[in-house]
C-alpha cells in the first residue's frame, strides 16, 4: 500500500509540473496534430482548444493555461487582438505565436501586443517544443533568423500613414484612382500623390507590387477586407 500511494504521489507531481497548454487555431486538423505532438511530450499536455479569438480569451480565463499556441489569422477577432485581451486580463500570460503568415509588420504588432514568440507553422516539432519550455520558464523566445531579417529590414522605415494605408486597400480590391477617389471624398491627384508616397516607403515600383509587398509584410489583409489595426 505504501508504495502504491507512493507511486500515485509521483504521478500527482508529475501532472502539476506538467506544462499546460492551450492551443488556439481555426483548423481542426491542426489542432489535432498539434495536440498529437504535445501527447508525445511527458512534461506537457493539452488543456484545451479554441477554433476563434473570442473562445481564445474565454478559454484563457476558465483553463489558466501555462502556455498559449496562438494563430494570427482567427474568425471575429484575430490573434493580435486575442492576444492584448489576454494579457490585458493577466499580464503573465505567456503566448506564442503560430502562423503561416511572415508579414513583419503583424509580427510587431504580435510581440508589442504581449507575445511572448512568433514561429512560422513549417517550424514546428523541435523549434516548438524547445520554444514551448522556453516560454513556460519565463524567458522570451529568439525570433527565428528569417523572420528577424526581415523585421529588422523594414521596422525602422516610415510607417504608411492611416490614410495611405486606406488607399492601398481599396487599391488591393481592384479600384482605379479616380474610384478610390470618389470612395474616400478626395480627388484623384490626392490619390496618386499617396500612392507615389507608399511605393516610395514600399520601395517598389508600381501599383501591383505595392499591394503584394504590403500583403507580404501584413501592413493590408484581404481575409477582412481591410487593413490591419
Amino acid at each position: 500500500m505504501a508504495a502504491l500511494a507512493a507511486v500515485e504521489d509521483t504521478l500527482e507531481m508529475n501532472a502539476s509540473d506538467s506544462i499546460a497548454v492551450l492551443v488556439v487555431d481555426d483548423h481542426p486538423l491542426l489542432r489535432d496534430g498539434l495536440g498529437a505532438l504535445l501527447a508525445t511530450q511527458p512534461d506537457m499536455h493539452l488543456v484545451g482548444e479554441s477554433a476563434d479569438g473570442e473562445h481564445a480569451v474565454d478559454d484563457y480565463r476558465v483553463l489558466r493555461p501555462d502556455v498559449v499556441l496562438m494563430d494570427l489569422q482567427l474568425p471575429g477577432i484575430d490573434g493580435v487582438e486575442a492576444i492584448s485581451r489576454i494579457r490585458a486580463h493577466d499580464p503573465k500570460a505567456r503566448i506564442i505565436v503560430l502562423t503561416t503568415y511572415r508579414g513583419d509588420v503583424r509580427a510587431v504588432r504580435a510581440l508589442q501586443a504581449g507575445a511572448s514568440a512568433y514561429l512560422l507553422k513549417d517550424m514546428l516539432r523541435h523549434e516548438l517544443i524547445d520554444t514551448i519550455r522556453s516560454v513556460a520558464g519565463g524567458r522570451r523566445a529568439a525570433i527565428p533568423a528569417q523572420l528577424a531579417a526581415s523585421i529588422a529590414a523594414h521596422v525602422v522605415e516610415d510607417r504608411l500613414s492611416p490614410r495611405e494605408t486606406e488607399v492601398l486597400v481599396h487599391v488591393a480590391a481592384g479600384m482605379s484612382n479616380r474610384r478610390v477617389g470618389e470612395q474616400m471624398h478626395i480627388s484623384e491627384q490626392t490619390v496618386k500623390a499617396h500612392m507615389k508616397s507608399i511605393m516610395e516607403k514600399l520601395g517598389v515600383g508600381d501599383r501591383t507590387h505595392a499591394v503584394t509587398m504590403a500583403l507580404r509584410r501584413g501592413i493590408i489583409s484581404l481575409d477582412d477586407g481591410g487593413a490591419e489595426r
